[in-house]
């Protein structure tokens, strides 16, 4: 089964660095939603969508690179990092209009210095953590 994972990590790499442990353990194809936006998703048999939370949603070229190039009736699989709390709903959104099939979520913890949490020096500071990442890396070899 050919997996890839679409992400975008911005910030603080929290994102990025997930993905590239997970590439490592598992058999999985990473392509950057900003640098590949044209990626075709064809040939893959299930796909992840990863990013950072920003304003409770997934960065905006995650939205766009999934409307734009995803097609019905995939099998997909949701990761994020976030400060606050995990939000899989905009990006949920677009998977029902295109009938996929959410067959996993997982988030965790990231660093993060948005807004007033930057006064403080931030918040989920080291995260995501080894913890994290064999928790990420699992979660991937869990799919079918």
């Amino acid at each position: 089964m050919r997996k890839a994972i679409v992400y975008t990590s911005v910030h603080h790499g929290n994102t990025e660095k997930l993905v590239k442990r997970i590439a490592e353990e598992c058999q999985v194809d990473l392509i950057d939603a900003i640098k590949q936006m044209n990626a075709d998703l064809n040939d893959y048999d299930m796909i992840g969508f990863a990013s950072g939370i920003y304003y409770s949603k997934f960065h905006q070229s995650i939205l766009k690179f999934s409307e734009e190039n995803l097609s019905a009736d995939k099998k997909v699989f949701l990761i994020c990092t976030y400060g606050g709390s995990a939000n899989f709903k905009s990006i949920e959104q677009i998977l029902n209009k295109k009938h996929a099939s959410v067959v996993g979520k997982f988030g965790c913890k990231g660093y993060d210095t948005f807004g007033p949490f930057k006064l403080v020096g931030g918040i989920a500071k080291g995260h995501p953590d080894e913890e994290d990442m064999k928790n990420a890396v699992d979660f991937v070899k869990g799919l079918h």
